[in-house]
């Protein structure tokens, strides 16, 4: 084919990709940010959020303490209203509810407290006579006009040279003027009796309750005029002393179980209320027990005292001369009954109205005399065991004295009139 003339000659085809059109000024992308700017504005975001905590936390501070400030001045206004109206004890201090300084109490009943020093005789296997120290404590009372010294039967039993050293480090001879040892109480006297010995107070322990705080003083291993506390831990207990020998002492009931410290050499020392009266005499503790003392009733005391004085002894001590165990649900279901609590009669020494048991039974690994009578009321007054029962004779009855039982006899409930014996 023939080029046409002046025609600009024919390009031939590019084998590269078509280009596109050379876009307009108003279709270029905007530029982008540089790194400086993107810090910068990074700066901004944060200073201003930062500048809007602390406002904020300036700002609720600020509320916050307003109020708070409102509110002490409310609580100091009421404190010193308070202080303005309040009664001040000094040297008092706050226990169980009532204002008590046992410091002192300690020193109004320091002086009447006591230390008792005997010796005791005993014989080895030679038949070689061994003497030893006894020691216990006492306090001072006052028993038909005149001044004594209470203290427990088995502090000195069997001894000789009895010693009463007071706080003030002076020291007497003795001389027991009584003693109980089925209620392990003894008296003693110093003649002359020294001068300015202020006697403590007895009152009733038939008032006191379970919880309420005591305090003992005493001589604990030879440590004159030692104070502990606790707490009336139960009552109406019995116990079974053991002699300085090893041997089985005498039963006794009625007792106080304190969690205050009792060791030997307190025997024998006042068992103190908050007001400082006598509500009982320390007189034993299980060995290697924390919290586990005894002690015997003031009411025991007060009810003996003037025949320890007056006779040198006291020979009124209840009995209804049985072998008694506890009732419990094994026993009452090997006699066939229903009834769970009370006393149950193994055996009877003497025709007092009681009936003793008849069968021999195997409970809880003990041997049981079953059968017997089952007491569970003496004179109305319910007996949930034997402690109790032991504790109503001591209290309520007298030798001679006739009381109303009310027993399960062979199933049925029945009422009978018992005879109170003499315990010798």
């Amino acid at each position: 084919m023939e080029t046409p003339p002046n025609s600009p000659p024919e390009t031939p085809p590019s084998s590269s990709p078509e280009t596109s059109p050379t876009p307009t000024v108003s279709s270029f992308p905007k530029p982008k940010k540089t790194p400086k700017t993107v810090r910068f504005s990074v700066f901004v975001i944060v200073f201003l959020l930062a500048v809007g905590l602390v406002a904020g936390g300036l700002i609720g501070y600020a509320v916050t303490y307003s109020d708070f400030n409102g509110k002490l001045n409310s609580v100091q206004a009421q404190l010193n209203s308070y202080s303005q109206n309040a009664t001040y004890y000094p040297n008092a201090t706050f226990e169980l509810g009532s204002n008590v300084s046992l410091s002192n109490l300690y020193s109004e009943v320091q002086s009447s407290v006591v230390v008792i020093q005997d010796v005791v005789t005993e014989y080895n296997i030679f038949g070689q006579a061994v003497y030893g120290l006894q020691q216990g404590s006492g306090f001072i009372a006052s028993a038909d006009n005149q001044l004594v010294i209470v203290t427990n039967n088995h502090v000195v039993a069997d001894s000789t040279n009895v010693t009463v050293s007071f706080s003030n480090g002076n020291s007497y001879p003795a001389n027991v003027l009584g003693s109980a040892s089925l209620s392990d109480l003894a008296v003693l006297s110093i003649t002359p009796m020294p001068t300015g010995l202020a006697p403590l107070t007895l009152v009733s322990s038939s008032s006191l309750q379970v919880g309420e705080p005591v305090v003992a003083v005493g001589s604990p291993y030879g440590l004159l005029g030692t104070l502990t506390t606790g707490v009336i831990s139960a009552l109406g207990r019995t116990i079974t002393e053991t002699e300085s020998d090893g041997s089985t002492g005498p039963t006794i009931s009625d007792i106080i179980q304190t969690s205050t410290a009792i060791n030997p050499g307190n025997s024998g020392g006042p068992l103190l209320n908050y007001a400082g009266e006598v509500v009982g005499i320390t007189t034993a503790a299980v060995s290697s027990s924390t919290g586990l003392g005894f002690a015997i009733p003031s009411d025991t005391i007060i009810r003996e005292l003037s025949s320890l004085v007056t006779t040198g002894s006291y020979n009124q001590h209840p009995t209804i001369d049985a072998t008694l165990t506890d009732m419990n649900y094994p026993t009452a279901q090997a006699m066939g009954i229903t009834v769970t609590y009370g006393s149950l009669v193994e055996s009877v020494s003497t025709q007092n109205g009681l009936k003793g048991g008849t069968t021999q039974a195997t409970i809880l690994g003990s041997p049981v005399t079953i059968g017997g009578d089952v007491i569970i009321a003496v004179n109305g007054e319910r007996i949930t065991n034997t402690d109790d029962l032991l504790s109503y004779l001591g209290e309520n009855t007298l030798p001679g004295q006739t009381a109303s039982f009310t027993v399960i006899r062979n199933g049925q409930t029945q009422t009978v009139s018992v005879t109170i014996g003499n315990q010798s």
